[in-house]
């Protein structure tokens, strides 16, 4: 994307989807997409069990709530979150003012920043939980306790690579910014007489 600013065409361009779907931040985000939908949907499923001597459904890690409810809506958040910058990924090359442009771009590195951050934090807590858990008689929910702190492990890293591809597309745009400003500033060189 030659010639744009802040890491799209110029703006008005054509939306292609099979360049928009090749582009590392477009899968990286689909990932992410997909790695929140596995934390969540297996906390969700299978992450409470009632005992067969209990009436009472109790939280697989370490009989935790909090455990579970950090699980679950930093997925749904991260679900959430995901579908938002795709939707803004789709719509930045129509996006026309500079300064909004790079308002974006600067919501992307600092967003994904945070996520990675909260998905380390997410997966030290249920890690830690199901470190101290007591083993069921059946072994319920054991596999999707293990699914979930999985993929909250991968989750921290394709955050973390989403934070530093928008860092990147931001400094390499912001330099091409000074380029033009410099040369655009420049007076004309006047006509010999």
């Amino acid at each position: 994307m030659e010639g744009g600013a802040y890491g799209a065409g110029k703006a008005g361009g054509a939306f292609d989807p099979q360049t928009f779907i090749r582009q590392p931040h477009t899968i990286l985000r689909m990932i992410s997409w997909l790695f929140s939908i596995v934390v969540f949907g297996c906390i969700v499923n299978e992450g409470y069990v009632n005992p067969e001597d209990e009436s009472k459904e109790f939280c697989i890690f370490n009989r935790n709530q909090n455990a579970c409810n950090y699980g679950v809506t930093v997925g749904v958040l991260a679900f959430l979150s995901s579908l938002l910058y795709l939707a803004l990924d789709v719509y930045f090359p129509q996006i026309s003012s500079v300064k909004d442009r790079k308002k974006a771009v600067l919501s992307d590195v600092a967003v994904s920043a945070i996520w990675s951050f909260l998905w380390f934090v997410g997966f030290c807590f249920l890690a830690n939980q199901w470190q101290f858990s007591e083993p069921n008689t059946l072994n319920e929910g054991a596999d999707a306790a293990r699914a979930a702190i999985t993929f909250s492990f991968f989750s921290i890293f394709t955050w973390a690579i989403l934070a530093v591809l928008a860092l990147q597309r931001l400094k390499e745009i912001t330099f091409q910014e000074e380029y033009n400003q410099l040369f655009s500033s420049t007076p004309p060189i006047p006509p010999l007489p």
